[in-house]
């Protein structure tokens, strides 16, 4: 999340660099995204898990996804398939079926000169951190403290 505005962001890190590429999306496919993340099953499928159920039912692959074009502040993505077809895409959806189907996610050069930012090491060592504590944060309990001596 974006902080003051509470907006949902994607980092994508380049593998090679210290290079980041921001993408703010909406609510609901920060949803999907992180539904993905955390391996969480709906009881009925949600709009990405059918688009992969649908995608394996007609016999194809998603072999790759790209980021493709910064055109006036929107991204623009592909889904690439394993029968050569190329559909378009909001990045958003993308790497939300991206993580479904484990199909690897490649920027364009020019969308990573033109909006990626570099994260030296130590702050991406320090989110980590925050991260941890995030964790730690969610899962303790007001009992995890009983018992204690601080009066």
């Amino acid at each position: 999340m974006e902080m003051p505005s509470n907006q949902p962001i994607v980092l994508l890190r380049d593998a090679e660099t210290e290079k980041f590429l921001p993408i703010w999306i909406g609510a609901v496919e920060a949803t999907a995204i992180a539904f993905a993340q955390q391996g969480v099953q709906s009881e009925r499928p949600l709009t990405h898990d059918l688009l992969r159920d649908v995608i394996e039912s007609m016999g194809r692959t998603l072999t790759r996804v790209d980021i493709t074009e910064l055109r006036d502040g929107i991204f623009f993505a592909e889904l690439v398939f394993d029968n050569g077809v190329v559909v378009s895409a909001r990045p958003s959806d993308a790497i939300a079926l991206a993580l479904r189907t484990a199909a690897p996610l490649f920027a364009s050069e020019s969308v990573l000169e033109e909006a990626g930012i570099e994260m030296p090491a130590e702050e991406e060592e320090a989110e980590a951190e925050v991260e941890a504590f995030r964790e730690f944060l969610d899962q303790v309990t007001p009992e995890d403290f009983e018992g204690g001596s601080n009066q």
